[in-house]
Parts: C-alpha cells; structure tokens; sequence
C-alpha cells in the first residue's frame, strides 16, 4: 500500500466520520461523554449524511436502538430518510435461520420493503443485487463479535467491494467491539486460505470496531476504495467490554447468545476444526467442550496449567443439533473469573494442546478446517508435531506484529 494513498484515505474518511457531540457540552465531555452508538449520533443530525439519498442498509436483529426497536422500523417511519432496500447477511435479516443459511428474497412484512440476501454474494454478483434494488448510499449496522471468523466483517467487506463496483457510497455506523478493542491476538491469516471466515489477513481476535475495520479495509485490502463515510460511537473506551454500554444484547446469530459466549469465541470457534463438540446444540455453545470418551482428566490438565482470568469444570452434555446430537459428552466447561486477564486465543490453543493429550480419539477434520479457521497451517502442524501452548502461540507472533502496526493507523479510538 503506497503512503500516498493512506494518507489520503486516513484525511478522507477522518474527515467524513461523525459524531454529534454538541460544541457547548465539549468541556464537559472531557470528563463524562454519555455513551451513543452510530446510529444515534447519525439520528442526532437528522440522517444529515442520508439526504437526497435512496437508502439501502445491510443488518440483522442487532441493528436496534437501545429500546430495541429495529433501526429498519425507526427510519422507515421517519419522512427524513428514504429507506428503500434491506440486505440480509448470513442468519438473515430478522435472524430465522441457522448457521450457513440466509432468509432469501422477500418482502419484509413489517414495512413492505424488499429484503435481499447478500449471503455468500461478494463482487459482481454483489454489486448487481445493489444495482437492482436502485439505491444510492448502503448503511452497514451489524454487531460484530471480535473475531476474524465470525462472517459479518466479510459481509461488511464484500458489500464496500461491490459498492464501490455498483459505484454507490458506503456508510458505517459502529458499536462496541464487545471484547474490547485493548489489542490484536492471534495469528493473521495468510491469503491463501481466504475464505469467507477470512478474506485479508488480520489477526484472530481484531481488537477493533467495524468502522475501524471499514477503514482498514478500504486503506490496505480493496483493489479501489469506496466512497466512504463512518458514523462512530461516542463514550466508548478501548478497555471496556460490552456491558459497560448499558446496550440490550440481541444475539447476533442463534449460537452467539450472551457477551459471554462472544468472550470466549475467538478461542474456541477452533473447535469447529475438530471432531469435539463446541457445544453448539446447548444452551453454552462455545463455552462447552467434549466428545465421547472424553472424561474429568481434561479439566484437571487445563486448570494445572494456571492460566490467567479462567478455571475450567468437568462437564458432560448432551447437544440437540451439531456433533454428538442426542448423546451424552464429557469435556469442560470455562469460567472465566477475570475478564481483564483472559486471553481467549492463548487458551484456546492450550485446550487443543490438551485435549490431544488426554483423549486418544482427537482427530481435526478431514477438510482441515482448522487451517482456514487459525488463517494457515501453522497451528495445526505445530500441535501434530507436539508443540506447547507457548511454542505455538510464538509460531505467529512476528506476523502479528505486523498486522498490530498496520491497524493501529485506522483506530478511530485511543
């Protein structure tokens, strides 16, 4: 990426951002700024960066306001605003469908607008769909999760490239980064195992907002930015997790149910890459662990290894979906006990490490899908060949410092 262009991507969507922070309240923000999302600060302005426009707007059951009604219903009754389309993402729009399913093309029975699903769409084909529904400006509001793998950033970095392919404007509203936005963790993913759980290579645990990522996106990955603006929250610190927003949690998609599980995702989604449960199918998806055959001795080996903020409990469970449906498990539980401490993704690599110690039947599955989901085959080599937690944690760590410089020049936060 040629200085040039970052720098004048960095002063163009500097000077677009938003907030609504009143100039007579701004010595008083000094000491308190009440806490507002994207979209309030855009409401705020009366949908001032909306005018004039035909509006379309990526989202899903997150997008709601702080009463929970859906920002869809909200500006579809205000004359201020001429909302057009609806795009859903993966789960769809009003959220009916599982993993790897969408809701299709309908009419959304609330308003009457058209809803098109942008589900595994990217390019062209992407950018057709936004030609077709005839808007101007495509509105992003999603909840994102802070990991690399949950689909929404993709979808968000899908809808800019074809954005900018049906020449249309781009408009991001942010919300909290619900882990935080303290630091990257993780290996970065190398482009070679791009897919739709990881387009560019950022680290597994991002540590950043989606207007943050948007930025990112459009200074280092798109082949040509769009015409971007980011709406960004105000009251929001970097160390803070979710609940310090007072924000009702919707679940983003059916097996993210609470913060919680969201705090420990970007540890154990690698689980996916196994034959063992990741609990989906219970009422703790991410947070359960296990397969047949597996018993107490994996919870002892995790808590002697003392790992910061978390302690871990024999469990056994029986999922109503997913791996092992119907039958009983055994494997853990996590409790994280200091939020602070915790490091989702170190701890998921020492519950790989163990588990292939303690339970003979341990197998990744055939497709290696650990390899798509760590970002390369590092992870997955490194634990066959009998690697520690530590070596293989400091297998990414030069990548990853990499990746922390790059990112820190679209932080919209500090």
């Amino acid at each position: 990426m040629r200085p040039s262009r970052r720098a004048l991507l960095a002063a163009t969507t500097a000077a677009a951002s938003i907030t609504a922070a009143p100039p007579a309240r701004a010595a008083a923000a000094k000491h308190h700024t009440p806490f507002r999302t994207g979209f309030e600060n855009l409401a705020a302005t009366g949908y001032a960066p909306l005018e004039g426009q035909r509006v379309g707007i990526v989202t899903n059951p997150t997008g709601v306001t702080r009463d929970v009604r859906h920002i869809v219903d909200v500006m579809h009754a205000d004359d201020r605003v001429n909302l057009t389309a609806v795009f859903g993402p993966e789960h769809g729009f009003r959220g009916t469908a599982q993993a790897g399913g969408s809701e299709g093309r309908y009419d959304d029975p609330a308003t009457g607008l058209p809803v098109y699903d942008t589900y595994l769409k990217s390019g062209q084909a992407l950018a057709d769909i936004f030609t077709t529904a005839g808007v101007d400006t495509i509105v992003f509001d999603i909840q994102d999760a802070g990991a690399r793998f949950y689909t929404y950033i993709w979808t968000l970095y899908d809808c800019m490239e074809a954005a900018q392919l049906a020449g249309k404007r781009f408009v991001v509203l942010d919300r909290p980064n619900p882990v935080t936005g303290r630091s990257a963790q993780g290996p970065v993913l190398h482009k070679e195992f791009a897919t739709f759980v990881g387009r560019q290579p950022i680290s597994q645990a991002h540590g950043m907002t989606v207007c943050e990522l948007a930025r990112l996106f459009n200074g280092e990955f798109l082949t040509a930015p769009v015409p971007l603006q980011t709406v960004r929250m105000t009251g929001w610190q970097r160390s803070k997790f979710y609940d310090a927003s007072a924000l009702p949690w919707v679940p983003p998609s059916p097996n993210m149910p609470t913060p919680y599980t969201a705090l420990v995702y970007s540890g154990t989604c690698m689980f996916e890459g196994t034959n063992l449960s990741e609990g989906r199918g219970t009422t703790r998806p991410f947070e359960l662990l296990g397969a047949e055959g597996v018993d107490g001795r994996w919870a002892v080996a995790m808590n002697e290894l003392g790992l910061p903020g978390v302690h871990f409990r024999e469990a056994y469970f029986a999922p109503t979906f997913s791996k092992f449906q119907g039958k009983t498990v055994g494997g853990v539980q996590i409790h994280v006990h200091d939020r602070a401490a915790y490091d989702p993704v170190r701890t998921g690599i020492a519950l790989l490490v163990t588990a292939k110690k303690v339970w003979s039947g341990f197998a990744w599955r055939s497709d290696n899908w650990i390899d798509k989901l760590t970002g390369s085959t590092q992870v997955r080599t490194a634990i066959d060949a009998g690697a520690g937690t530590d070596d293989v944690v400091a297998g990414w760590q030069r990548e990853l410092a990499a990746f922390r410089r790059v990112r820190r020049e679209y932080l919209l936060y500090k």
